[in-house]
């Protein structure tokens, strides 16, 4: 147990420091501080050493240099135990600091809020980190408080201990310590190696959830991330590992059709109903029409207002996940009578631009496949040319073949999924699988189109689409064979377009 006899205490965000200073005085514990922190303690009526009053020496360089004093570093850490370092302590008159209260200049923030290089360079602090790794390397002897997230925990600790704290105390809040100096550094790595210079990955995040359990029940799960950056969950139970693997895989889809009214039915992160329309009640029923099946127990979105209408339809299913950007009152009102079900209100889009995986012992990193098919990207390769409506239908597939997992094949018509073909070992399985399931729940495939992830490296299922009626095709191409599929859509009136873009997704 340490009594803590002097503290040194420089923040930039005071909030909630008053309880800690007015402990201190109780307790009669020396405050050394500086600049802005000093002023705000005296204003209080406490008594302060400034800091210069220990290093004889001025703050200088506008700030940048004021803590930085063997006097300072000296009296956090000097081993308290050590013979030798109280014999040089005593010899250079350095005064024990036991306690010390830093946080960081907001550099994140700072980043965020688009100021400019110069003002973004004054906010990486260094007198600060160096206060905290000091102290928090000798937490033998010194507890060091990182954050104004802890003053609430070290006002409880200070109080129950009498201003003392224990070896497991100062070591928990060492580690924690070394959790912000080590997140703060690689924020300022990453902004100065935006574009990629110096190899290496650095990936930091402060904020976990923990889960339920993993994707088994035998394994354990957390999310590390500001979830609610993105989502606001509005009601329903907590959201379990592969609940927000769909969910990203919903909202990504749902997102490819800006403009649009949208509805869309994920289930293991593939998506069994998909679906466009002026309403998005008609938009929900084409997408539960095409695997009703599946939708049981799925993960629904939509890129529109959920009204009563739609939610009355919705009410009847039993789904995991609703995500949507706004509920009228009356919908949400229905929805949320039965309170496990989990809603999900959309504040704003993915904006990840790099995807990482571990593996092997090391990192998978690669850009995230942003690039969504467009009339200007489509190439006609057949002598026929798909009509418009055709040309819609080709791009409406393409986006959700992007979304599923390969080989995929997709079959669409109207706006409307009609079936797909997913993660398989062939092209002309997946197509198999397709035509199964769309005749298995009634729908004639004449005038569809099919679209495919990647090229077709025989012309078997061109072949194998023009026997159940598809008109159209789009496929990113690059085969070494295109042209036998190129030869047979002439010789039989349809119509191809590659993209130049393949989509996989593994």
């Amino acid at each position: 147990m340490k009594k803590i006899s002097s503290a040194l205490v420089s923040v930039f965000n005071k909030t909630g420091l008053d309880p800690i200073l007015e402990l201190l005085k109780e307790h009669q514990v020396k405050i050394i501080s500086t600049g802005g922190t000093q002023a705000y303690i005296e204003e209080r009526g406490l008594e302060v050493t400034p800091v210069e009053e220990l290093t004889n020496y001025p703050s200088i360089f506008g700030g940048r240099v004021k803590t930085l004093h063997p006097n300072i570093f000296g009296g956090i850490l000097y081993r308290r135990e050590h013979e030798g370092d109280q014999q040089e302590r005593d010899e250079h008159e350095v005064s024990s600091i036991d306690l010390v209260i830093v946080d960081l200049y907001p550099f994140e923030d700072t980043v965020a809020s688009g100021a400019t290089h110069e003002d973004i360079i004054e906010k990486i602090d260094i007198g600060g980190i160096s206060l905290i790794r000091a102290a928090a390397k000798n937490y033998n002897d010194v507890l060091i408080v990182s954050s104004r997230e802890q003053y609430g925990d070290v006002v409880e600790l200070l109080t129950d201990k009498g201003c003392r704290s224990e070896l497991s105390d100062r070591r928990l809040y060492a580690a924690r310590a070394f959790d912000i100096s080590s997140h703060y550094d690689t924020a300022i790595f990453n902004y100065f190696n935006s574009e990629g210079e110096v190899p290496g990955i650095k990936i930091s995040e402060r904020n976990k959830t923990v889960l339920r359990y993993g994707e088994n029940p035998h394994q354990e799960g957390a999310f590390y991330g500001k979830l609610d950056d993105t989502l606001e969950k509005i009601q329903g139970k907590e959201l379990s590992y592969n609940n927000l693997v769909d969910v990203e895989a919903a909202v990504a889809l749902v997102e490819e059709f800006e403009g649009e009214k949208a509805f869309v039915i994920v289930k293991h992160t593939n998506a069994c109903g998909v679906a466009t329309a002026n309403s998005v009640e008609e938009a929900y029923s084409k997408a539960l029409a095409a695997d009703p099946v599946s939708a049981f127990g799925g993960i629904l979105a939509t890129n529109t207002e959920v009204n009563l209408a739609v939610a009355e339809e919705i009410h009847k299913l039993f789904y995991e996940v609703l995500i949507a950007p706004s509920y009228s009152p009356e919908a949400l009102e229905l929805l949320s009578s039965k309170s496990k079900r989990i809603l999900i209100k959309q504040v704003a889009k993915l904006g990840e631009k790099t995807q990482a995986k571990s593996l092997l012992g090391g990192w998978l990193v690669q850009d995230r496949d942003n690039k969504t098919d467009a009339e200007s990207d489509l190439r006609v390769v057949t002598n026929a040319q798909p009509s418009n409506e055709e040309v819609r239908s080709l791009l409406f597939a393409s986006k959700i073949a992007k979304h599923t997992k390969s080989n995929t094949i997709v079959l669409a018509k109207d706006g409307q999924l009609l079936s797909s073909g997913v993660g398989q070992t062939s092209r002309v399985d997946a197509l198999h699988q397709a035509i199964k399931k769309a005749e298995s729940f009634g729908f004639d495939l004449d005038g569809g189109v099919m679209a495919s992830d990647a090229f077709f490296p025989f012309p078997d299922c061109v072949e194998i689409a023009h026997g159940v009626g598809i008109k159209s095709v789009i496929q990113p191409g690059g085969s070494v064979k295109d042209q036998d599929s190129i030869d047979f859509c002439d010789k039989h009136h349809m119509s191809m377009v590659f993209t130049g873009f393949r989509h996989f997704k593994h």
